[in-house]
């Protein structure tokens, strides 16, 4: 498999798949996801690989969101059918995929980008990770599951926090929140993954399979709260609020938002 935003590699049993935009933080844009969707949706049909490790290119970030210029001229239909196909072709994808994905979260991986690792059956995070989902800094909200996701993992409460105030919180704090399953030094990262992802690949992939679908049929998460982030995202493009929002990401300034 051959892609312009992607980087496949297997070793063994495990495949590493590596967003490879280090010029954007490798931040999300609609061809990186299709690719995305391309790649898992191979990987999962083949019964050689039994576990996923999917990073971002380089020590800085993960995924630092979504590629924001993509989007800012869009109107509340556009926002809608953005944040449904990216939930139906990745986000939602890989949470029932029957191989395992490890996210291995190095640096920064904020809005899209901690919604993507969210969606990830295993986090394992390096020292400098950095996670938030600042979406309401642009007047929107999220719009790839992270509303659904991030209360189930982390509870009600830690999660609105983090969404109303769009801060960031560093490895530690995400480790105690028990938003990811373990943390290591950047530089041992990726073997401690690899590591992880070949032990998980010595057990019989069929109980594996059935394994994330009995998890996944536990969950709290309801597709009408998907249904209901997904209308309030597209809501959001409509807003004066969205653009300012947008505008001011893009000129580099604080935005000034008109309110209510």
């Amino acid at each position: 498999m051959k892609f312009k935003n992607l980087k496949i590699s297997r070793q063994e049993r495990v495949a590493k798949v590596v967003i490879d935009r280090p010029k954007k933080l490798n931040a999300l844009n609609r061809k990186t996801i299709g690719e995305l969707h391309e790649a898992f949706s191979a990987l999962d049909d083949d019964p050689e690989i039994r576990a996923i490790v999917l990073r971002g290119s380089g020590p800085k970030a993960f995924v630092a969101g979504a590629d924001i210029a993509e989007f800012a001229s869009f109107g509340p239909a556009e926002g809608r059918e953005l944040a449904a196909s990216g939930q139906d072709l990745l986000f939602n994808f890989v949470e029932k995929m029957h191989t395992p994905v490890i996210a291995a979260v190095n640096g920064f991986a904020l809005g899209g980008g901690l919604e993507l690792a969210m969606a990830c059956h295993i986090r394992i995070a390096s020292h400098n990770a950095r996670m938030g989902l600042p979406e309401v800094s642009l007047g929107v909200i999220p719009g790839y599951g992270g509303t659904q996701r991030l209360p189930e993992l982390i509870g009600r409460g830690r999660a609105l926090e983090m969404i109303l105030s769009g801060a960031m919180i560093d490895a530690e704090r995400a480790l105690e929140f028990g938003l990811v399953n373990q943390v290591t030094a950047l530089e041992d990262l990726e073997n401690h993954c690899l590591q992880l992802a070949q032990k998980i690949a010595k057990n019989s992939p069929v109980a594996i399979g059935h394994a994330i679908n009995a998890v996944n049929a536990g969950s709290r998460i309801s597709n009408s709260g998907f249904q209901a982030e997904i209308a309030a995202f597209g809501t959001c493009f409509g807003t004066a609020d969205f653009a300012e929002g947008t505008t001011a990401f893009l000129e580099k300034r604080k935005p000034d938002f008109p309110g209510k």
